[in-house]
């Protein structure tokens, strides 16, 4: 059996992560100054200190979660992890996707950061603020929730945007289109239809010059092949040429995020353990909705550092 290593995504963010692991570690540290110094800022200062309303930006959100995750990832090495012998996968729930082929060594710490930086500001200035929306829908199937949003397209672009799996299902378009999908989700028999708090549409066609300055960005980064592969959120499958996972970036900002064909994807191919690198623990339990015979790690501070490692020497022995 294998483990894979999985990124969090946008929305696991909270004031004071990382702070304990970069007090404790200079290794930590090191990674939240490169950020500071590629991004010509102290965003650190964000992460640890807030305030909640600018860590919550979507500029600062993404490339602050990345360096959160990287800190550990460089703990975790320092400790004589190796992530080529241990993973045999790695992937990340949208903006995770990057920490994730950082980690695996596709891209530097300096260029995931720039390039969410690029990807966080394209993002929330492809639509005019209040123009678009995101709603989750619970307790429906993928068909009926496609249906809804068929119906409702007459007033605009609405689509499915995230499977997060155990019947939750993001939709994202503009606003009266996805307010009419989620009556119609709800007409349908969803046991909830709950508009969400955002600051775009997110992984919808609104988002294509986003896609378009991310196609732009990708272009002009060094790229390397990942020590392992990256399940990629659009495919749903695993994928190793730079290139090819370059282009599936690029389709990622208006694609579907899927994470639940990617946790079955995993529990079909011989992975037992997901290990979640990052803060919050959201992956670890959605993974545990969409297949309960998949065992979740995760790991988001000093105090989870040695659990973790003899959790993995444990599976390893």
């Amino acid at each position: 059996m294998a483990i894979a290593f999985t990124f969090p995504g946008q929305g696991s963010q909270s004031v004071g992560m990382g702070k304990d692991l970069a007090s404790a570690y200079p290794e930590a540290r090191a990674v939240f100054d490169e950020v500071d110094a590629a991004l010509g800022e102290k965003l650190s200062a964000v992460i640890f200190d807030g305030p909640e309303d600018a860590l919550t930006l979507t500029a600062n959100a993404q490339p602050a979660l990345m360096a959160v995750s990287m800190a550990l990832i460089r703990v975790l090495e320092s400790r004589g992890l190796d992530l080529a012998s241990t993973a045999s996968h790695v992937a990340g729930h949208s903006l995770g996707e990057y920490s994730a082929l950082c980690a695996a060594g596709m891209f530097s710490i300096s260029d995931t950061a720039r390039l969410l930086r690029i990807r966080g500001n394209a993002m929330q200035a492809a639509v005019p603020a209040g123009e678009g929306a995101m709603a989750a829908i619970i307790g429906l199937e993928n068909e009926d929730v496609e249906a809804a949003c068929a119906e409702a397209r007459a007033l605009g672009a609405v689509q499915i945007a995230n499977d997060n799996g155990g019947g939750q299902l993001v939709i994202s378009g503009l606003k009266p289109a996805v307010e009419a999908a989620a009556a119609n989700a709800t007409a349908r028999g969803a046991k909830r239809a709950l508009m969400l708090s955002v600051s775009a549409p997110f992984h919808s066609s609104l988002m294509q010059p986003a896609a378009d300055a991310m196609r732009e960005a990708l272009a002009g980064i060094a790229k390397s092949a990942p020590v392992v592969p990256v399940i990629s959120n659009v495919r749903a499958a695993p994928v190793s040429d730079p290139d090819e996972i370059a282009q599936l970036l690029v389709e990622q900002v208006t694609g579907q995020v899927r994470w639940r064909e990617t946790v079955a994807w995993f529990a079909a191919n011989g992975v037992d353990t997901l290990a979640e690198i990052g803060a919050g623990k959201v992956l670890t339990g959605l993974a545990r909705r969409i297949d309960r015979s998949i065992t979740g790690l995760n790991v988001g501070g000093p105090d989870d550092i040695d659990p973790f490692l003899a959790a993995i020497d444990a599976q390893n022995s």
